[in-house]
């Protein structure tokens, strides 16, 4: 059994849309954007029963819970197929889907709107930390949010503008301390120093690459180490970001630079992470690029980005 599709992607990239969104989609968090008054069913009613519900609601999915834990999922292609084979009368524990991807609370919106394109799902059960159903999320609810907190940033950065004297400094040192499955405060790092760039008037193309080995490194340090760092030098020339995290190490750098090779576990990868593609993006958008591993002992990952180089001209 299968969710709805939906059609379209969202028409926004984790990586390269306008600073203000991105900054946006980095600081709200799932549980600002979800509707959290559920329509759930239970086990024992029939998908006839979910139907009713479906179709009193205007909904097109429904949860299934336990208490206030995600047992399953029921969707309009469930109760189609139902219907066309004739076992609609069945409890819906017996056809629903179990194995159901979620989204956290705490998650930064980025996850979902990534979610949400890669998927292509119409929506996502919402849990907590406590893995109890808190929520759903649909495209929708993205871009209404987004809709009205962009008119709320544009005002502030008005005003902002307004008020700012003086110029900015070319140079800036940033420092970023990553924790272990931090989801919460994933892809800060990549979001400051794309708005430290955006002041400096940096190329938008440089700008682009920098964000993209920044968001890298710092979603592998977020998946796959024990913490650490991002230090990032912002200067006239060139960005030199410096990842160091505590371990676990790489056993074999040279195949953890091919594509699609990842360690990812389980659990990173059921949120959706461990394609395997983060070292090889950032050693692809890099002008230097180094990599030093030992195993328990941690990694430290350097790249440079030329403020001119010949990647732009491409």
């Amino acid at each position: 059994m299968d969710e709805p599709r939906i059609t379209e992607d969202i028409p926004i990239s984790t990586v390269d849309s306008p600073s203000v969104i991105l900054e946006l989609i980095y600081q709200l968090k799932i549980k600002d954007v979800m509707v959290t008054a559920v329509i759930t069913g239970k086990k024992g009613q029939t998908l006839r029963h979910i139907q009713a519900m479906m179709r009193e609601n205007h909904i097109t999915g429904i949860p299934i819970v336990e208490g206030s834990h995600l047992a399953g999922l029921v969707s309009i292609d469930d109760i189609v197929t139902a219907l066309d084979k004739g076992y609609i009368d069945l409890p819906v524990e017996e056809r629903m889907t179990k194995d159901v991807i979620v989204l956290q609370d705490d998650m930064p919106l980025s996850f979902a709107i990534s979610y949400l394109n890669k998927y292509r799902y119409g929506r996502f059960p919402v849990l907590n930390k406590r893995q109890e159903l808190v929520g759903i999320l649909a495209s929708t609810d993205v871009i209404r949010t987004l809709l009205v907190e962009m008119n709320r940033e544009v005002l502030r950065l008005e005003k902002m503008h307004q008020e700012a004297g003086g110029p900015v400094s070319a140079y800036s040192q940033m420092e970023f301390v990553i924790n272990r499955y931090d989801f919460e405060l994933a892809g800060r790092a990549s979001t400051e120093i794309k708005k430290a760039l955006k002041q400096r008037n940096y190329d938008p193309k440089v700008i682009r690459r920098v964000a993209i080995a920044s968001y890298e490194l710092e979603i592998n340090q977020v998946v796959h180490s024990q913490g650490g760092t991002i230090n990032c030098s912002i200067k006239p020339d060139k960005v030199v970001i410096i990842a160091a995290d505590t371990g676990p190490g790489i056993a074999d750098v040279n195949q953890a630079l091919q594509e699609g090779w990842s360690t990812a576990n389980e659990y990173v990868r059921s949120l959706g992470f461990g394609a395997g593609m983060g070292l090889a993006n950032t050693k692809r958008v890099s002008d230097e690029f180094s990599i030093n591993s030992a195993l328990d002992s941690g990694t430290t990952v350097r790249s440079v980005v030329y403020a001119h180089s010949p990647k732009d001209e491409i």
